[in-house]
């Protein structure tokens, strides 16, 4: 069995994080695992390259060619494509094979085709696609509303690397940092972050860190010298060693409008960072109320300050969520769990597709 997997730009981001995880611990046997993606700064993250292809991030006609060849050349059975873009190139290259070719899609993130035009998305989902990972039951539910066939989804939570992101044993310590760690994008609502930070001001002597690079770096910059938090807030810029960043900080915020399961939160579960976060998409799957988090119905800026308040004072309280945590990673999350999971999806869709031709043949006779 030959799969190629696809996904758009090595930039820093969940789905491309993910991406890089699977191709370098991906491997079995009797499969062989091909890659293509457009640059990034994330390819250096990449262990094996040797069967990896660049795409071009200007013409997408161009990288149709490059992957036709591809497809063909190394013979490839399944495409698992990494976003609503790469299942378009997977439909493409799979009407262009001269052999079946599956698809299986990893859903990370609510897209535009879904939002404005569900029963369109739902169409070419259950046309074309073989199999529909989730990364969060959340999602897989979503979906089934939406009109997806409910056999070819799964849910295959997201997995943390246990290894890079190691348990940090300290002692009580005066807790006095509170970090984001996200894109500086709409969605991700970091405003909403310094007016946590801003509310905190006159409460708590805490830093706010706030770790990442997006379109709403100029905005958020202003945001905090209108309010006069230069002191408060610092923006510290690309972090290119998250669990670096996430041990420094003493507590997490995740403050955004809309999730379907963020890396991050199981990265600070695992490194001993408690979790502040709102309550979207899959995110409730990882954080449990008082038990493994602080998780929050609304964006109510005074309840995350009281929360931030809580973890700083109570260290009977945040020790309990600290290790109930990484306990919760361990069993549930680990990037091993995750790899395994996702290569039992490729290797149960080929035998089903190989059952499939083989009835078709048995029909001819």
């Amino acid at each position: 069995m030959n799969v190629l997997l696809l996904t758009d730009k090595l930039i820093t981001g969940g789905a491309e994080i993910y991406f890089c995880k699977l191709m370098n611990k991906l491997h079995h046997d009797n499969c062989n695992f091909y890659a293509a993606a457009g640059p990034g700064e994330l390819y250096e993250k990449l262990t094996q390259t040797k069967h990896f292809l660049q795409l071009d991030r200007n013409s997408h006609l161009k990288n149709i060619r490059k992957l036709r060849k591809m497809v063909t050349e190394k013979d490839i059975n399944i495409i698992h494509a990494n976003s609503l873009r790469m299942v378009f190139y997977s439909i493409i290259l799979q009407r262009l094979a001269r052999k079946p070719v599956q698809i299986i899609y990893t859903k990370h993130n609510v897209t535009y085709l879904e939002k404005q035009h569900p029963a369109l998305f739902s169409k070419i989902i259950n046309k074309h696609v073989g199999r529909v990972i989730t990364v969060s039951v959340c999602e897989k539910d979503n979906l089934v509303d939406l009109g997806v066939d409910s056999r070819i989804l799964v849910t295959v939570h997201n997995g943390v690397d246990l290894q890079q992101f190691t348990f940090k044993r300290d002692s009580k310590r005066n807790i006095r940092k509170v970090g984001i760690l996200a894109r500086l994008s709409k969605e991700k609502n970091i405003e909403f972050f310094i007016d946590v930070a801003n509310t905190c001001k006159n409460r708590l002597n805490m830093e706010f860190l706030i770790g990442g690079v997006g379109t709403e770096l100029e905005q958020l910059e202003t945001k905090i010298n209108q309010l006069n938090l230069q002191e408060n807030v610092k923006m510290v810029g690309a972090v290119n060693k998250p669990e670096e960043f996430l041990k420094s900080i003493d507590i997490l915020l995740l403050t955004s409008h809309r999730e379907v399961f963020p890396m991050v939160i199981l990265e600070a579960m695992a490194v001993g960072t408690p979790i502040i976060s709102i309550d979207r998409g899959g995110v409730g799957e990882a954080v449990i109320d008082k038990s493994t988090g602080m998780l929050i119905s609304q964006h109510d800026k005074n309840h995350f300050a009281e929360q931030i308040e809580i973890l700083t004072n109570d260290e009977s309280i945040r020790r309990h969520i600290i290790i109930n945590a990484r306990a919760k990673v361990e069993k549930e999350f680990s990037l091993d769990a995750m790899v395994n999971d996702t290569l039992s999806q490729y290797i149960d869709l080929h035998k089903t597709q190989k059952e499939m031709m083989m009835k078709e043949r048995e029909a001819h006779v």
